[in-house]
């Protein structure tokens, strides 16, 4: 979503959550908590995505955060759907999610806001336009920020007047201080937890100041899934793929996967297989009928040359065949 034209949005039906969900019918988990949501939804409500699969506790801090207003960081490897479960989440409840990668090009005036060149009554002024920051924080809306520990330090300042969950967000520029909406949530997902990367897997991450990062209310990890649930969801994928035949490859393609998730955490390489990557298999295989070319082009190839033939290893044991060499 552009920054820019967040301020556009219309929230059309109203500023508060108006029925209580049932958590048992939406996510299979039955919640110690009651959980809001809205009757009606509008463009910036996640679209649903049936065959998502909810991990429990990631979902019950995360119903937390929308129910109780506590702030929530998520925490894993890449690929697991941090971001993705929140948004599933937002979608069953219709909360207009916002969803921002601080990446090195957000910059402080990106959340805060800046002055614009407007054209009124047909004459040009001056005027200062809010950023995403201020206008999320007086809307009923879940602010997502991805990459959490890549956010630079200014950003980062500026992220923790908010965290505290009556905190006012006082805009120095304007000398404005403003009231969070009631219904304004917090989120945020983390390839590391605030301490650093001491893999050197994940460039661009730095440590977290941890006053900021005690005024997160909960922190919870999520991994990668159960073999079974993840053929369970590529299988949702690729619906071809749907036949005897076709779940034995792709349990197979899963346990590739999670030889490499084994091996990365080992140490052994440094490149690792996301359910992403497996569906993204599955999508190439039905497109070139060649499980060995077309893991080579979903994952191989990206590998470090000196680390094929352990992932050779994974994906031997898994196919029981050596991978051929492209000529």
């Amino acid at each position: 979503m552009n920054i820019a034209d967040i301020k556009k949005i219309n929230l059309e039906y109203g500023d508060k959550p108006d029925k209580l969900v049932n958590t048992e019918s939406l996510f299979g988990i039955k919640s110690p908590f009651s959980v809001p949501g809205f009757s009606k939804k509008n463009d910036y409500v996640p679209a649903i995505d049936k065959t998502y699969k909810f991990d429990k506790n990631t979902t019950l801090a995360i119903l937390a955060g929308f129910a109780q207003n506590r702030r929530v960081i998520i925490q894993g490897f890449h690929g697991t759907g941090k971001s993705t479960h929140i948004e599933q989440v937002a979608a069953r409840l219709n909360w207009p999610c916002v969803r921002i990668n601080l990446d090195s090009h957000v910059s402080r005036i990106d959340l805060v806001g800046k002055d614009s060149i407007v054209l009124k009554d047909g004459k040009q002024i001056t005027e200062f336009q809010d950023g995403i920051l201020p206008w999320s924080y007086q809307n009923p809306v879940a602010l997502v920020f991805d990459e959490y520990d890549v956010g630079r330090p200014d950003v980062m300042f500026v992220i923790q007047r908010i965290l505290e969950s009556e905190g006012r967000l006082t805009l120095l520029d304007q000398s404005r201080v403003i009231n969070p909406h009631p219904f304004f949530r917090l989120f945020a997902t983390t390839n590391t937890i605030g301490l650093g990367d001491t893999t050197g897997l994940y460039h661009g991450t730095q440590q977290i100041n941890q006053g900021q990062l005690d005024r997160w209310n909960i922190i919870t990890s999520l991994n990668y899934l159960e073999a079974a649930q993840e053929v369970d969801i590529v299988l949702s994928k690729v619906d071809k793929l749907k036949n005897k035949e076709g779940q034995k490859i792709i349990e197979s393609m899963v346990s590739t996967a999670n030889l490499t998730r084994t091996g990365f955490i080992n140490g052994d390489i440094s490149t690792v297989m996301s359910p992403r990557t497996v569906i993204t298999w599955a999508e190439n295989y039905l497109l070139f009928d060649d499980i060995n070319y077309s893991f080579n082009l979903s994952f191989l190839n990206r590998c470090d040359e000196l680390e094929r033939p352990t992932i050779n290893e994974y994906f031997q044991r898994a196919f029981g065949e050596d991978i051929k060499a492209e000529t």
